[in-house]
């Protein structure tokens, strides 16, 4: 396929040392990676040309019908005694821990595609963010390299920066191809620990999923959750995983968690192991040992079949049914977990 070779937004694929230490990894094997149980990518009885049918057809309030009233971006200076985070929808936070700023999955374009003429756009926010408005940066953290986590343009306006970037195995070669310095770039193996200065450690931990640009490379960088942990408090970014016993596993070696955020959105019957349920959201959230469950993945792309406020309508109810403490922030909105909102239905 020609395009792909063209497009920079399809990324690279890894070579020499990068792909020497892919192909090593315990995860790789038959030329992927693979999950740390067995995982079809539908379900019973689907198919993907019965998946597409679906997704073309639509369904109801798939997208808001108005523009959604977001928060004009304040974020104070990072407090070292504080945990807050701020959310700009789907799954790209800001995560203020020790006195750091870490961003994860960041995502500031209008479309989770390789071109801005295709694929899924962006929800209308009255606040559009954009990586101008954001404090001084620490860190980037990236979960996987699908889009709608791993953007083109945002990278762009970054690799200028000199700024860390954590990331899972094999993503190096896009970041650099993208104009990310290699020495600004570390790669991660499940289970693997950074020191990231005396007081803060990343853990990369297991998730349920797959990974891939284009047609022709699936599964041939690994995905991730990422673990952020200071002297006083641990948190937790699932980036995209179906429900499983990781999270148990992963709750055991790190938990309890002040802050969880899960992913909780873009599931769909067709799919069942590759993501979430709400439900299957807030369980995992009890299976990590969590005290605040921010759910992520929802709010800003149509990428399956259901409303765009089913992910935390359901959640809420979960929640209530399993009295786990449940945060539901504006885009925008910063919140510590000292001091965490009331639950506020602000998507209605």
């Amino acid at each position: 396929m020609i395009v792909p070779k063209i497009a920079p937004q399809f990324g690279a694929n890894a070579t020499g040392s990068r792909q020497e230490r892919i192909e090593n990894s315990p995860h790789f094997k038959d030329g992927q990676f693979k999950n740390l149980v067995d995982t079809p990518m539908y379900g019973e009885n689907t198919s993907l040309w019965q998946s597409m049918v679906k997704l073309i057809k639509g369904g109801k309030n798939r997208e808001p019908d108005t523009v959604i009233e977001t928060k004009k971006l304040n974020v104070d200076s990072a407090n070292p005694d504080e945990v807050s985070v701020t959310w700009f929808g789907h799954s790209t936070v800001l995560l203020q821990i020790a006195g750091k700023n870490m961003l994860i999955d960041p995502v500031f374009s209008n479309h989770a595609s390789p071109f801005a003429f295709m694929g899924p756009k962006a929800f209308p926010y009255s606040h559009p963010y954009s990586i101008d408005d954001l404090p001084e940066i620490d860190a980037i953290i990236i979960s996987h390299d699908h889009y709608d986590h791993l953007d083109y343009e945002t990278i762009l306006k970054l690799k200028n920066l000199a700024i860390p970037f954590y990331v899972p195995l094999g993503l190096g070669a896009h970041l650099e191809k993208w104009g990310i310095p290699a020495h600004n770039i570390t790669e991660a193996e499940w289970w693997d620990e950074f020191q990231f200065n005396r007081e803060i450690v990343f853990a990369c931990v297991p998730m349920r999923h797959f990974s891939g640009r284009g047609i022709a490379d699936r599964n041939k960088t690994l995905w991730a959750g990422w673990v952020i942990k200071s002297e006083k408090h641990t948190v937790i970014h699932t980036g995209d995983s179906g429900y499983g016993e990781h999270f148990k596993q992963i709750g055991e070696k790190y938990g309890p968690f002040d802050l969880t955020m899960v992913e909780c959105g873009q599931y769909n019957e067709g799919w069942p192991y590759i993501h979430m349920t709400p439900e299957e959201t807030v369980q995992a959230h009890i299976d990590l040992g969590g005290k605040l469950l921010l759910p992520i993945h929802w709010g800003r792309f149509n990428l399956s079949l259901h409303s765009w406020t089913d992910p935390v309508e359901r959640a809420s109810v979960a929640s209530n049914q399993n009295r786990v403490d449940l945060i539901t922030p504006v885009p925008g909105q910063m919140v510590t977990i000292s001091n965490p909102l009331a639950y506020y239905e602000w998507w209605k």
